[in-house]
């Protein structure tokens, strides 16, 4: 469909599974199924219903469109459940399968080329395992399986082909690396010994066959299958059948790439120290070696290799590589150079432009220093005989111009200028080489520059970055993929982080991957683990810190206490004590900078979100217990205020009339509640929740207890209506805890009744009735007979849902006794909505129904439109039933015993929400 995929797990699982049956109705009960298997919530129809609706927001925001539009909704409601409408080019599954059918006819025909082209676009769609990143249910753990399965089936399909098209040399090494990482796959240990044997390396061949056997008889207790062993008699006997006869095909059949390059590129960090320059025969060559190991960057790659070969065409070819510290501007841009010697036979040059303290050097400095290396007759290297007499060369900038001018006039020759730190710093040396190539390597965007090409580089992909770090961390490393996942998580997938956690590893034989992913869990010590001898990433990233003013060091060393590494403008607004126009100033001048990161999230109410990389969030919670540690508590109450105010307004229009602590604190001027959630708290919720969460969690730690248990108290009406259970037990037990600190009854009590319907929620009947039985003990102790009256009605539910009609019913009746006297209209209606349920329950219909009108109009007292709603709604529904004669089955059906929330059974607790 799109690239774009919700945040959330669930929501995710439900979209999987209907694209996995695209075209398909899938029943509402087997959604359920898939996303809490045998114990799903009271609430699961209504949550699966919001679920739904966000993915079809989220779906008509992809096409740029909304619901006005008219624009038709793949997502479609067709009982008894949903149904996905995807075109088949739509779908990366339905173009896998159809390729896989298309490679497989035409190697059914022997055109092993096209069987070959085609199996490897089916093999590019892919990104990893199927569904990975998805809870699986039932039926979405079949479906990975079976695709990854055939995933498999295409792959060596595929490398068939290739052997039969006289590729065996090329995939020796692709060979290796899939049998060791499938020991079990007799076929691919088949087609590693063909393509060695091919090679001429028979001994290897065989060597092949035994550690395919020891595998199968250690893990399987088999011995290898009749195609294997009669594969390893034929090498012993030098079967002349299995030799290559034909002419090798010059081209390399990309794995998962493109039709047109081979997919054997790689990428890396840093290009690490500057020794072993070189020059060739002719031409001045003063480039840094390449990485051994460069993993990845097949696109980057391909881009700088068309302009290198003068696409498009244009005298003066300039590439900037814009990335932040440690993302592998230079070892990407020596690559390109050493690539394309044969396009620059004069001369391929690499200039610092900084000094060895990390200084900007001067215009003229780099031109200097660019015409020392181009000295010499006829382009030979620096250093040579014919420099010794040569005369010195000029002071001024103007005349350095123009003497780099002349050397490099009608020349073909690639200069690398790296690290540059402003517009102004290169724009005379790119004046004074107008018919060279130019590779710009910086941290900044220099979008001012004119008529250059703009190639910003990113951290790796996960696979790029697990491919980086196990090919440098050695057997360690690639025996614990669990741990090398978390690494490669740890380190945020910045390569030169990746090379240093490797090396870092192998310098210590004692270590193992597990032990250093421990290591890097602590983000406020992770940058001390990720150093060793002159690798530093600490240092590097450093210096991009030290790039910016005070005042941007200030807002970045602040904005490492948001809530998440991402976060909404108005977090940088609270942090930051100013307004929002100036913070946006700072983060955008962070941004250019490349030590924050912009997201862009349109249709969202924040449009656009700020983050940190891991590794810089960790570098900004360091600079400040360094540099300004009295900040850090005052930044980070004013984050949680504001996090408060949001939450609060949110809140009220969610769940009007629901008990909520407050909180008496200065108000944040800056921050306007109607600007930032609107008319959409639910939306503002989901957005936010993980930052709440945290948010909690940074009061409690701070010792700010009344903020916590305030914060945790606006966040509940949200957990319940998105069934969060866990969120909302994390936070309001540390609420409970921060009460408890504080010596704050009545807080206490708002938590612990919070925490019985969280129990009622989770079927622990029991559990909640002891939870509002103490704070009603403790709203009475504090005076607060609002809030006692409506625990009574919270337990009467509680006892409903037992089957005790008759207790309950007292229950409900003491609830509406002490609201009425209390004047409150709000739990006046809650317990008279109580008492209309016993009152059907026994069979007294009319009284039920004389109940709901008084509900209803207490609700409209209230000001709630949720409960009255719900009033009007149930005594519609029994009214029906009382009219179509059977007043037997009024008294059993299911009571919806809260808005949205319904009773099954009189003796068990509520199944599952409307």
């Amino acid at each position: 469909m799109t690239p774009r995929t919700p945040s959330a797990a669930k929501p995710r699982a439900v979209l999987a599974t209907l694209l996995v049956q695209s075209n398909t109705v899938v029943s509402t009960h087997a959604l359920i199924d898939e996303l809490w298997s045998a114990g799903p919530p009271r609430t699961a129809t209504t949550t699966l219903q919001v679920y739904v609706s966000q993915l079809r927001k989220t779906l008509l925001e992809d096409t740029g469109t909304t619901v006005e539009t008219g624009t038709v909704q793949p997502l479609l409601t067709r009982p008894p459940g949903y149904l996905m409408r995807v075109a088949p080019e739509e779908l990366d599954l339905a173009v896998f399968e159809s390729l896989r059918a298309e490679g497989r006819a035409a190697y059914g025909r022997r055109e092993y080329e096209a069987a070959s082209r085609t199996l490897s676009r089916a093999l590019g769609l892919w990104t990893g395992p199927a569904l990975s990143g998805i809870p699986h249910g039932p039926s979405l753990e079949t479906s990975a399986i079976r695709l990854n399965e055939l995933r498999a089936e295409v792959l060596e399909q595929r490398i068939s082909a290739d052997l039969r098209l006289g590729l065996h040399h090329e995939l020796v090494g692709e060979l290796m690396a899939l049998a060791h990482e499938h020991p079990l796959r007799e076929t691919l240990h088949c087609h590693l010994m063909v393509a060695l044997y091919r090679s001429g390396r028979h001994s290897d061949a065989l060597q092949v066959y035994h550690r395919a056997r020891r595998s199968l008889v250690d893990e399987l207790g088999v011995e290898p299958g009749p195609v294997l062993s009669r594969l390893q008699e034929r090498i012993l006997a030098s079967d002349p059948s299995l030799a290559w006869h034909g002419e090798p095909e010059r081209r390399l059949v990309p794995v998962g790439g493109s039709d047109d390059r081979p997919a054997d590129r790689s990428t890396g960090g840093s290009a690490g120290g500057f020794a072993g320059y070189g020059r060739d025969a002719g031409s001045t060559v003063w480039l840094p070696p390449a990485v051994a190991d460069f993993i990845g960057r097949e696109e980057q790659l391909a881009f700088g290799e068309r302009l290198l070969a003068g696409d498009p065409p244009g005298r003066n070819k300039v590439l900037v590589l814009s990335g932040r510290a440690g993302a592998g501007k230079t070892a990407l841009a020596v690559r390109l150079a050493h690539d394309a010697a044969d396009r620059f036979p004069d001369g391929r040059v690499l200039v610092t432009l900084r000094d060895a303290d990390g200084r900007a050097v001067e215009p003229r400095t780099a031109m200097a220093t660019l015409l020392r290396r181009l000295r010499g007759p006829q382009g030979t290297g620096a250093g040579t005989a014919a420099d010794s007499g040569a005369k010195p060369l000029p002071s001024s900038e103007m005349e350095l111009a123009e003497l780099l001018h002349g050397r490099t006039e009608g020349r073909k020759m690639l200069v690398i200028l790296d690290d540059a730190v402003s517009e102004a710093q290169v724009r005379p040396v790119l004046s004074a080489v107008p018919d060279s190539t130019v590779i710009l390597t910086s941290r900044h965007m220099f979008g001012a520059l004119e008529s250059v090409q703009h190639l910003p580089l990113d951290v790796l992909s996960t696979r790029e970055a697990e491919a980086l770090l196990t090919a440098c961390g050695g057997r360690r490393m690639r025996d614990d993929p669990e741990a090398a996942g978390e690494i490669v998580r740890l380190c945020g997938r910045l390569p030169l982080a990746l090379r240093v956690a490797a090396a870092g590893l192998a310098a210590r034989p004692h270590w193992t991957a597990a032990g250093l992913a421990r290591r890097l869990r602590d983000e406020r010590t992770r940058l001390a683990a990720l150093a060793l001898g002159d690798l530093d990433v600490r240092g590097t990233l450093l210096t991009a810190y030290h790039d910016v003013d005070e005042e941007a060091r200030h807002a970045f060393r602040i904005l490492g206490l948001a809530a998440l590494p991402h976060f909404a403008p108005w977090s940088a607004t609270a942090l930051l004590a100013t307004d929002p126009v100036e913070a946006e100033r700072l983060t955008e001048e962070l941004v250019q900078a490349h030590l924050l990161e912009a997201e862009r999230r349109p249709g969202r109410l924040a449009p656009v979100r700020y983050g940190f990389h891991a590794l810089l969030r960790s570098l900004a919670l360091e600079v400040l217990a360094q540099e300004s540690p009295q900040e850090g508590p005052a930044a980070a109450e004013r984050l949680c205020r504001a996090f408060l105010t949001l939450a609060r307004h949110a809140d009220a229009q969610l769940a009007p009339g629901r008990e909520r602590l407050t909180y008496e604190a200065e108000p944040l001027p800056a921050i306007s509640p109607e600007e930032v959630v609107g008319n959409a708290p639910l939306r503002w919720f989901q957005e936010e929740s993980a930052g709440l969460s945290e948010a909690v969690r940074q009061a409690h730690a701070a010792g700010l207890w009344s903020l916590c248990c305030s914060l945790a108290s606006a966040t509940a009406g949200y957990y319940e209506a998105g069934a969060l259970w866990d969120e909302w037990e994390a936070t309001h037990d540390l609420a409970l805890d921060a009460a408890r600190q504080s010596g704050d009854v009545h807080a206490e009590a708002v938590i612990l009744r919070s925490l019985g319907d969280l129990a009622w929620q989770r079927h622990q009947t029991s559990l909640a009735i002891d939870r509002y039985r103490l704070a009603w003990h403790l709203f009475t102790r504090h005076g607060d007979r609002v809030a006692a009256g409506r625990c009574l009605s919270a337990e009467a539910d509680a006892l409903l849902a037992m089957g005790q009609v008759a207790r309950a019913g007292r229950v409900y009746a003491r609830a509406l006794s002490v609201s009425r006297l209390v004047d409150d209209a709000r739990g006046s209606a809650d317990s008279l909505r109580g008492l209309a349920l016993v009152a059907q329950r026994e069979g007294r219909h009319e009284e039920a129904l004389a109940r709901l009108e008084e509900c209803e109009s207490a609700a409209r007292s209230a000001g709630d439109h949720r409960w009255t709603e719900y009033a009007r709604r149930t005594a519609s529904a029994l009214r029906v039933t009382l009219a179509s004669g059977q007043t037997a089955v009024a008294s059993s059906i299911p009571l919806e015993v809260r808005p949205g929330v319904w009773l099954f059974h009189p003796s068990r607790p509520a199944q599952r929400a409307a």
